[in-house]
């Protein structure tokens, strides 16, 4: 099982090599077809998130075992201006800018474990994990 890696997220390139990471780190521990798919989706939701709303970050790809189970924790963060109403932005359809609202909802639907804290004007911290 390979280390934990921190990846950047600066722009679209980023993103892809993020999510491309994801999918390969999610086969290699063995995780379906289908749990695969959800992580990478979740991922790419929310590296784009980091990129357009949080001004760029990271993404640090974590392996976790325990016992027999293993699984991947994806955690972004950012230094951007932080989210004001969390339970707003978790909300089906709300969205800051122009997209359709599902990507913290729907990030949150597709992992096994999701945690997001962030504070205004210091960033935003999402920690998610799919299991096998």
């Amino acid at each position: 099982m390979r280390n934990s890696e921190t990846l950047p997220l600066t722009n679209e390139s980023d993103i892809i090599f993020a999510r491309r990471e994801v999918r390969s780190r999610g086969s290699e521990i063995g995780l379906s077809l289908v749990d695969v798919t959800k992580l990478v989706t979740a991922c790419s939701e929310l590296a784009r998130n980091t990129v357009v709303y949080g001004g760029g970050g990271t993404v640090t790809i974590e392996p976790l075992s325990n016992g027999v189970r293993k699984g991947l924790r994806l955690i972004f963060e950012d230094q951007g201006p932080g989210i004001a109403d969390l339970n707003l932005a978790l909300t089906d359809g709300y969205t800051s800018g122009s997209g359709m609202g599902l990507g913290l909802s729907g990030a949150r639907r597709l992992c096994n474990e999701f945690e997001i804290v962030s504070v205004v004007g210091q960033g935003t911290k999402v920690t998610v994990a799919k299991w096998k």
